[in-house]
């Protein structure tokens, strides 16, 4: 090679080292892959009878994948259940969720979780609280420009509501529930499958809900039934200063005298709730399974190939890699508040 060649060679080695130095320290590549973008979320929950509700919703705030853009009390109690949401929010410093009372129907008064706010103010809330809770759910759907995901964890007469009033939010949504049970019943049973409360409580809208023309995926009871936490990793939580693992403890508290739960000191109730919240960002510490379910008149929820498919979490991968994550993320400290003015 002659000297002239050699020196045509450096020269566009050496540009092609400043082109790559530029796009490293210069234009954004086109082709770089952006960071993920938050997943808009919807909660729809019946907080405030069993204690799961309140660790979901502790759990929904402390994750980053996750937009928490509206809340709604389901199953009755519309004024209870919302102050639970607005005291709990208002703690976490999260104002800038809006408050959304649910449809006025049976059961009515309070709960469980009732000395809790047995002296908050709801109108004394810093953000926005809809009286009609179901249409602010179909308002923020419609005008989305992002599909929003509903991640509900009651029986869902606000869901079939807000289907019947605007079917088209079907389209522009997907689910995440706490419903049913597939092959494993309440305790762990392999032997019987169960009439799953969220499901049993009301058939009818579990079935409008579930069949409706949206993606959907539920954690049965065959996933979010074993998960409870013990030993180390309760007293982590149980312990902890953060203001969201503090406001769970306080109502699991209350929770649990208004119960008789003598379980306190060691261990949390049952967490179902919280896989409907995981569910919603990641899914690989389960298995899942593409199974048509039927719901029937009774609240069981039925294989049918025949009916509509859906996501299920039949089973657990690392049911103690789950728990890991639940327990960090509840306790790992203050995070910059936003805080609508």
């Amino acid at each position: 090679m002659g000297i002239e060649s050699s020196a045509l060679k450096c020269t566009i080695v050496f540009a092609c080292i400043v082109s790559a130095c530029a796009g490293l320290h210069g234009a954004p590549d086109a082709t770089a892959p952006k960071p993920a973008q938050k997943i808009p979320v919807i909660y729809d929950s019946d907080i405030g009878d069993d204690i799961d509700d309140t660790w979901a919703l502790g759990f929904l705030l402390k994750c980053p994948e996750l937009d928490l853009k509206l809340v709604v009390g389901d199953q009755g109690k519309a004024l209870y259940r919302a102050k639970l949401f607005a005291k709990f929010l208002q703690r976490a410093g999260r104002t800038d969720v809006a408050v959304g009372m649910g449809l006025d129907i049976a059961p009515k008064g309070g709960g469980p979780q009732a000395d809790w706010v047995k002296d908050y103010d709801l109108s004394g809330y810093g953000g926005t609280v809809h009286k009609d809770g179901v249409q602010a759910m179909i308002d923020m759907i419609m005008r989305s420009k992002t599909p929003i995901t509903v991640i509900a964890v009651g029986p869902l007469p606000n869901v079939a509501e807000a289907l019947k009033r605007e079917p088209r939010i079907a389209t522009k949504a997907r689910f995440v529930g706490m419903h049913g049970s597939v092959r494993v019943g309440y305790g762990g049973n392999k032997k019987r499958i169960s009439a799953e409360y969220n499901v049993r409580a009301n058939p009818r809208a579990c079935r409008k809900v579930l069949s409706a023309p949206w993606d959907v995926t539920i954690t049965p009871l065959d996933t979010c039934g074993l998960v409870h936490l013990r030993d180390k990793k309760y007293q982590k939580v149980r312990q902890s200063s953060d203001p969201v693992a503090s406001a769970i403890i306080e109502n699991y508290r209350i929770w649990s005298k208004h119960k008789k739960a003598n379980y306190f000191a060691k261990r949390s109730s049952t967490l179902f709730d919280t896989v409907a919240v995981y569910l919603a960002f990641r899914q690989d510490l389960c298995r899942m399974e593409d199974l048509g379910i039927r719901v029937d008149d009774k609240g069981y929820t039925r294989i049918d190939a025949k009916a509509k498919v859906m996501h299920v979490a039949t089973a657990w991968k690392d049911m103690g890699a789950f728990e890991d994550l639940l327990v960090a993320r509840l306790t790992r400290g203050a995070k910059r508040t936003k805080t609508r003015e």
